[in-house]
Parts: structure tokens; C-alpha cells; sequence
């Protein structure tokens, strides 16, 4: 059995600041990442804020982002244009990098600084003893530590529809306020029925007119929500969906009878579900969108558990992420001085 004063599930942003972070406090910190190695697939994070950068250059790291992206001055967020040249500071720009770069060039900061991250390994187990936890890996190896965070993400429930995974990230999203600025004033269509496809429909009319909602089936939506989404122009389209179709891009979806709808992009709302068993197995509280529910310093209702990144939270940008990494490398490192001075 190896040993170790924290243990992090998830070679994440959340999960690489994080050990980055308490390797800096002098804490001894493993990551354990059920991948092979730092590749991606799918749709991810594709920059970086201002003050992220900031906090990479307090680290002495910025320069490696910096020379893998590309900066810009003007951005969008929501539907606001930002001009952020005039911001009082040296690094006044936004930095374009997708998040399997983010990833590999954190995976290189933190083995500088001797964490050790375990790939192709899972955590299957966690059990407490008198004095921390004992962490299971699939196959039985084991790992004694004191706390134990989990970063390990969550994945959207993608329809099973043909297009739809072809084309997510491409021009199916599920986030407006990551990719509607980009795709303003466009031609839309909602993915969705009842509560969630309803919301999400008058959410996207900050950024487009032009707004289909496609309920694959009976929309659900009472006679009140149904005023108000056409008070709003947004059609209700029910027909089944049969497919995406588009070359490089959405252009049109196909429906199970009536004509094809020409759309520029699609937003989507089926709910997630955790990357990993390793929350429920452990007894976490799952809240009704399929994040881990947490306290103050993305603490659990369990000692020596931690939860931070996309896995406990329904923000999920990569900046922030990062910062809850950063937010509970602190709890945990405060937590570990007090036992220590006890």
C-alpha cells in the first residue's frame, strides 16, 4: 500500500490546479486518471479569462499557454461584446486554447513539481480508517491518504440520434453562454421538452429571433407556457426527430414526417450524469441535475471527502473549474495544517 496525503480522481483542470496548487503548499499529492494519457474527445473548454492567465503567471506558467493559443482582445460573453483592452493589466486578453492543450501543458506543470499521476487507474473504493482513508483502485491496489477529492467531471446525456454526437461541439451545444455569441442572430433550434426545453427556448432569445423548439414527440408544455413561448415567436416543432444532417456544420434536421428544418445550430437539454460511478458509490448527494451537491470549500456530508470541478456544480466553464481547484486545494490544505498543529 503507497501513501499519500491527498488523493485526486480526475486529471481535469480541476484536478491538475488543484494538485498544482498543494504541491506548491508542500503537501504530498497523488492524481489518479482513468485515461490512458491527457487526450480528449468531444466537445471541451476552449480558453482561457484574463485573470486565469493572471493566475498561471503568479505560477510562472502563462508563457506556456500563451505560446500554444491565440490571444484577442474582443470577445463575446453572453450576448455582450467585450472590449477588454483597456483592463489594468499586462495580460488584457482572452487566449484561445482548446482544453486538450490546457490539460497537457497543467499534466507538465504538475510532474515538475513531482506529483506522481496514475493513469489507466480508477478508484473503485474508499473506505475510513483511524487515520485518513483507504483508496481502492480496480484491480486492488491500494492508496492510504488523509482526504480524498473527486474531480472527475460530468458528461451530457446526448440523444441517440444520428448527427447529434457527429456534430456536438461543432454546432450542437448545450451551453448558450459558452457558444451563443458566436452563433447570434442565427436561425436556432432547442432540443428539449417540458420544463427544460421550455426554459431554455426563452434563455436563448438574448442571442437569436429565429428560435424552433424540437421536442422529439409531445412537448409537454402547458397552455400558459405555450402562450408565452409563441408571444415570443418561437415555434413548437413535434415531430419526431430522425436525424442531423450538415457537412461540416449543422444545416438541417429531419424529421420523421414534414419538411426538414434548416437551422444554423441546435442547443440542447437532456440533463447530465457524472463521468464517474466513483461519487454514487461512495454515497455522495446527487442533486436533481446530476451534480455532486457540496458545502463551503467543496466539501461533502463526508470526512475527508471533497467534490470540486464540473462534477458538484452547475456553472461549468473551465475557468471556474479551475478555481474551485484552486478554492479547495485551500480548504484541504487549511484542514490538513489543523490536524497537523493539533
Amino acid at each position: 500500500m503507497t501513501n499519500h496525503s491527498v488523493v485526486i480522481a480526475g486529471g481535469g483542470p480541476t484536478g491538475l490546479m488543484l494538485a498544482g496548487e498543494l504541491a506548491l503548499a508542500g503537501v504530498d499529492v497523488a492524481v489518479v486518471e482513468r485515461r490512458p494519457n491527457q487526450e480528449l474527445s468531444g466537445a471541451r473548454a476552449l480558453g482561457i479569462s484574463s485573470r486565469t492567465i493572471e493566475v498561471l503567471d503568479q505560477r510562472g506558467i502563462a508563457d506556456r499557454f500563451l505560446s500554444a493559443g491565440q490571444t484577442a482582445q474582443v470577445t463575446g460573453f453572453a450576448v455582450t461584446r467585450l472590449d477588454i483592452s483597456d483592463f489594468p493589466t499586462r495580460h488584457n486578453y482572452g487566449l484561445g486554447l482548446r482544453q486538450k492543450h490546457i490539460e497537457r501543458i497543467l499534466a507538465g506543470w504538475v510532474t515538475e513539481l513531482n506529483v506522481p499521476i496514475l493513469y489507466g487507474r480508477e478508484i473503485t473504493g474508499f473506505v475510513q480508517d483511524g487515520a485518513g482513508v483507504i483508496v481502492t483502485l480496480a484491480g486492488g491496489e491500494q492508496i492510504h491518504c488523509r482526504k480524498l477529492l473527486i474531480a472527475t467531471g460530468v458528461i451530457d446525456n446526448l440523444p441517440d440520434i444520428p448527427g447529434f454526437a457527429e456534430l456536438f461541439g461543432v454546432s450542437v451545444f448545450h451551453c448558450p453562454y459558452c457558444d451563443g455569441w458566436e452563433v447570434r442572430d442565427r436561425p436556432l433550434a432547442i432540443y428539449g421538452r417540458g420544463a427544460r426545453g421550455y426554459g431554455l427556448s426563452l434563455e436563448l432569445t438574448a442571442w437569436s429571433r429565429d428560435l424552433v423548439l424540437c421536442t422529439d414527440g409531445p412537448c409537454e408544455v402547458n397552455d400558459e407556457e405555450r402562450g408565452r413561448l409563441d408571444r415570443h415567436g418561437i415555434r413548437i416543432r413535434e415531430d419526431r426527430v430522425v436525424r442531423l444532417e450538415g457537412r461540416d456544420a449543422l444545416e438541417r434536421i429531419v424529421f420523421a414526417s414534414g419538411e426538414p428544418l434548416e437551422r444554423h445550430a441546435l442547443f440542447f437539454t437532456t440533463g447530465q450524469s457524472q463521468q464517474s460511478h466513483l461519487a454514487h458509490g461512495l454515497g455522495c448527494e446527487i442533486n436533481e441535475k446530476g451534480t455532486v451537491r457540496t458545502g463551503k470549500y467543496e466539501a461533502t456530508h463526508l470526512p475527508g471527502l471533497y467534490v470540486a470541478g464540473d462534477a458538484s456544480r452547475a456553472v461549468q466553464w473551465v475557468v471556474v473549474a479551475a478555481a474551485e481547484g484552486a478554492e479547495a486545494a485551500f480548504a484541504i490544505n487549511t484542514d490538513l495544517l489543523k490536524e497537523d498543529l493539533d
